[in-house]
């Protein structure tokens, strides 16, 4: 067990604890919340740096790395969907597509099959974290207003679900058709690891 894959393991622990605090309408949970998400983001960072650094890569941060990522990301659209801050359906598609690929990627690695991703699925991982970036900041605000007792007036006009949907349905278009472009592109080494 090294340290990159520690770092991986933290993520998936943490997680679970970001959500639990985020969920809690209460601005020092809040604040707690945004922190772990913050410090599980940066394991990603670094347990990546640290990997090809000192040459580490393993099987096992191969097959746990992405799935760690999925899960924290995850942990956040649910959360967003908890709130009422988006809907549900963009979000299913997003999680339904991310564990599917990653299973149809972990399945081929297993069966020694490689499929490397591509621009499109760069592209998705830029939306989503960017997406997720910013519920998380506004539900911050938010919760930051509320709790000072400030003139919140504009942010509260704001039609933050209708926007934050707009954005979701974006991303979740572009996660699905990456998806769809995944089997397409590979279908012949998805088949390979079927056999």
């Amino acid at each position: 067990m090294n340290t990159p894959n520690k770092l991986t393991l933290l993520r998936i622990v943490l997680a679970p604890f970001f959500m639990f605090f985020f969920l809690i309408d209460n601005f020092y949970m809040r604040l707690i919340g945004l922190f772990l998400f913050v410090v599980a983001a940066l394991t990603d960072l670094a347990d990546g740096y640290y990997a090809r650094k000192y040459g580490v890569i393993t099987g096992f941060g191969k097959f746990m790395d992405p799935l760690a990522d999925k899960i924290l990301v995850s942990s956040a659209l649910v959360s967003f969907i908890a709130l009422n801050y988006v809907s549900p359906l963009p979000v299913i598609l997003i999680i339904g597509r991310e564990f599917s690929i990653t299973g149809l990627r972990l399945l081929a690695a297993y069966r020694g099959v490689i499929i490397p991703p591509t621009w499109g699925a760069k592209l998705k991982t830029f939306l989503q974290l960017t997406v997720v970036g910013l519920v998380l900041a506004f539900i911050c605000l938010v919760t930051a207003l509320k709790f000072f007792e400030s003139d919140w007036t504009l942010i509260h006009r704001f039609d933050h679900r209708f926007y934050f949907n707009i954005v979701m349905w974006l991303t979740a278009v572009i996660t699905v058709w990456t998806g769809i472009d995944y089997i397409i592109k590979y279908f012949y080494m998805i088949k390979t690891a079927l056999k």
